[in-house]
């Protein structure tokens, strides 16, 4: 049996990743399943969830796979390819998205999946303090000197609306919960408003993404300033291959890199431009 997944599987399901290492955020399911209610699905046996997946339509072009998940006991027993069919149909026309593991790039290949690039896990840890944030200042206080601040809630369309010109990917939805405030996201923005950055805790550490800079260089200032709005370590950041810059600043801060994806697209990629320095997350793109 293979059905929706409710609020409540999405817990289960971040669970299940969390077994895998994949390190969750802590707010990470009720943001995810505002993006797209009816993009999540269970399999089921005897009752039983065994198998998740989610491809979530970001927009009525656009869809991203993944959480892509089946209990040990149940691999190559072919519940998870089931659930897979099921899952895209829901996509529709759309083109698909996903970042792969190595193992399984030759299996989403064959389902019409096409390398258009990877997705590179930096981990690290900033030393001291960096003075240029908010320091966990409530949005609409006075920018700090670097012009760097908490984003105020009157300003998240702006950003969406940056996301998508920067990302090719328009998608509401999901951003009007990720760039909320709560006691485990911030979110923090340019004072010219052209780039911003969000860290979310996790069950080991902070991820940070999107980051969304006109440079390299902007984009670091804006990580650092991230981590000083939720202080944790180790600090976690998604880059596509193609961002060079950042890739050597964040080598040159000590960071290592300790997982690659291949970014992989049924149908046409998105068009988007160097200002998408850091994904959000390789569950929802």
């Amino acid at each position: 049996m293979i059905r929706t997944a409710q609020p409540q599987d999405l817990h289960m399901l971040l669970d299940w990743a969390a077994e895998e290492g994949w390190n969750p955020g802590l707010g990470d399911a009720q943001a995810f399943h505002a993006a797209d209610p009816g993009g999540f699905f269970i399999a089921e046996r005897a009752g039983a969830p065994v198998a998740g997946i989610a491809v979530i339509n970001h927009n009525p072009r656009q869809a991203f796979l993944g959480l892509y998940l089946c209990r040990p006991e149940w691999r190559g027993r072919g519940v998870g390819f089931s659930l897979w069919q099921h899952a895209v149909a829901h996509a529709g026309m759309r083109s698909i998205g996903l970042d792969g593991v190595a193992a399984q790039q030759e299996n989403y290949a064959r389902s019409g999946f096409l390398r258009q690039g990877a997705t590179q896990r930096f981990e690290g840890r900033f030393e001291g303090h960096f003075e240029g944030s908010g320091g966990g200042a409530p949005p609409g206080e006075q920018p700090t000197r670097q012009g760097i601040r908490p984003l105020a809630a009157g300003e998240i369309k702006a950003m969406i609306a940056l996301d998508a010109a920067a990302g090719g990917v328009p998608r509401p939805a999901f951003l009007s919960g990720w760039l909320g405030r709560s006691s485990v996201r911030r979110t923090v923005v340019r004072d010219d408003l052209g780039g911003f950055a969000t860290i979310r805790q996790c069950r080991n550490g902070v991820k940070i993404g999107p980051v969304i800079a006109p440079n390299a260089a902007a984009a670091m200032m804006l990580i650092r300033a991230a981590c000083a709005e939720l202080p944790g370590a180790p600090v976690t950041v998604d880059l596509p291959e193609a961002n060079e810059g950042l890739r050597a600043l964040l080598l040159a801060a000590g960071f290592v890199m300790t997982f690659e994806t291949a970014r992989m697209y049924r149908g046409a990629p998105p068009e988007g431009d160097a200002r998408m320095q850091a994904i959000a997350t390789m569950e929802l793109g």
